[in-house]
């Protein structure tokens, strides 16, 4: 399985990117097949998750790169997991507030964005709203933001093994 997983620095980047756009199909399978619309949090998450599959291109795609670069290419990976994470558990907190504390529905994000700045928009989705406390869809009792906290923490995992051991990973190159 080790020699699956971490048998080269290119091979790290191709999982991970693959198992995020794994989680952008399924996003817009449930969005576009089963009507889900997203809220604003879910399309934050979902922003890390497409940044994730550009930083794993990137990485992909600059062959013989230096130990340094190979770390520091992770090191954006594990930053931009634990963003989405937060958000994650951001929207699991709003969806587990009673009724009476869940905040006000707020505009959709069309809307938002052609009035309002972009790093108010952003500052605004960060915050979420009564839509974001909405469970849509639900698995084996966990929604789709833990679902993707889930994932996040899967990649988290395989992201620092690859940084720990990142010298021997390189040394295959």
């Amino acid at each position: 399985m080790k020699s699956f997983l971490f048998s080269s620095p290119g091979k790290v980047f191709v999982l991970l990117g693959t198992a995020c756009l794994g989680s952008i199909i399924v996003a817009l399978f449930l969005e576009h097949y089963l009507l889900l619309k997203p809220c604003l949090l879910c399309y934050a998450q979902r922003f890390c998750v497409y940044l994730l599959i550009f930083v794993s291109l990137i990485a992909f795609l600059h062959k013989n790169q230096s130990l340094f670069f190979f770390r520091t290419y992770l090191t954006v990976a594990s930053a931009i997991i634990l963003i989405g994470s937060s958000l994650s558990i951001r929207q699991l907190y709003l969806q587990s507030l009673p009724n009476d504390l869940v905040p006000t529905c707020g505009p959709d994000l069309e809307y938002l964005l052609e009035t309002l700045p972009v790093l108010e928009v952003l500052l605004i989705a960060i915050k979420g709203d009564g839509n974001c406390a909405e469970v849509l869809w639900s698995f084996l009792g966990i929604s789709i933001p833990g679902w993707l906290l889930i994932a996040f923490i899967v990649l988290f995992a395989y992201v620092l093994t690859s940084l720990y051991i990142s010298k021997d990973l390189h040394s295959n190159n």
